[in-house]
């Protein structure tokens, strides 16, 4: 059965789909609606409901499986549904949450057996050590959450498969710039975002917890680097030269970084994080483009609409 994402605009939809979000707002009658995104396999589409009741803003809520009729437009450049028929999924319908919700490409085995092995790699044992305890600390929550809320790797295991992408490219870069420290640089892709696991709060409808808003993921991180080292007992100047990489790694203030990169590899480690997630979401948005046709907008990309060639498959 075809994804929500693999329908042309003006195809007519009969199918169940897991609500995202479901946000509340006034149109300009004065009457309230619903901004549904909604979810399976394929990706996420936006929806509307018009003129809604109180009920029906209690049923329609984010985590509910719907089933859904009506047809794909194109609004302003990016896909929309347009709803004609919705309601709640039933026992009866025997559909799961599961199966609504896109995953990594790689299993979280593979995932977490190529991050062992890039840690055992490592010969610095200080920042060996770091890295491990902090690894096997929030394994689990790693291989399952995404890397955002939305943008880029927002998907099961998004996380986890986003540090394996940059370590590849680390180990490649690396080789070609052997003055480049590989342990700082494989420790600082490992931890940059693992205070995501605390910043966001799981894997389905991921939305921002009390310490995500307040503090963020590279204070939270931070402060992780520092509690694992007094427990381990290591003092040197890695502990801070490791903040710093994880503090630096948006590369500007505006982007969200205390500290902007002034140590090599967390310069490096910051174009490399800007690659991988320009490339996913480049490659999830041109892969519901067919050859000789124009993308939807991407937000994060400037707000660009990017062509795929007559000559790409």
């Amino acid at each position: 059965m075809k994804g929500i994402l693999e329908h042309e605009v003006g195809e007519q939809v009969d199918l169940f789909l897991l609500i995202k979000s479901a946000t509340k707002g006034m149109a300009s009658n004065g009457k309230p609606f619903l901004t549904l995104i909604l979810q399976d396999k394929s990706g996420d589409i936006e929806a509307k409901l018009w003129d809604i009741s109180n009920d029906q803003v209690r049923i329609f809520q984010a985590e509910t499986i719907v089933r859904v009729a009506g047809e794909v437009h194109n609004y302003r450049g990016r896909l929309q549904l347009k709803i004609r028929q919705i309601r709640p999924a039933t026992a009866q319908d025997g559909v799961n949450v599961a199966d609504f919700l896109e995953t990594a490409p790689i299993d979280k085995e593979e995932i977490s057996s190529k991050i062992t092995q890039y840690i055992f790699e490592m010969k610095n044992p200080n920042i060996q050590r770091i890295t491990r305890h902090l690894m096997k600390k929030y394994l689990d929550r790693f291989l399952e959450y995404p890397a955002a809320t939305k943008n880029h790797h927002e998907f099961v295991s998004g996380l986890g498969y986003h540090v394996v992408s940059m370590l590849d490219l680390a180990k490649a870069i690396s080789e070609l710039y052997p003055s480049l420290d590989r342990d700082l640089l494989y420790s600082g892709i490992i931890l940059h975002d693992l205070g995501k696991v605390i910043e966001l709060s799981g894997p389905i409808s991921t939305t921002y917890t009390v310490e995500g808003n307040l503090l963020g993921h590279i204070t939270i991180i931070v402060n992780e680097i520092a509690k694992a080292a007094e427990e381990l007992s290591i003092q040197g100047e890695e502990v801070v030269v490791l903040q710093h990489i994880v503090l630096s790694h948006h590369g500007k203030l505006e982007w969200g970084s205390p500290k902007q990169p002034m140590i090599k590899e967390a310069e490096i480690l910051h174009i490399i994080d800007n690659i991988d997630a320009k490339m996913n979401m480049l490659d999830r948005s041109l892969k519901r483009v067919k050859p000789g046709e124009f993308s939807e907008r991407i937000f994060p990309l400037d707000n660009r609409s990017f062509y795929k060639p007559t000559f790409h498959s």
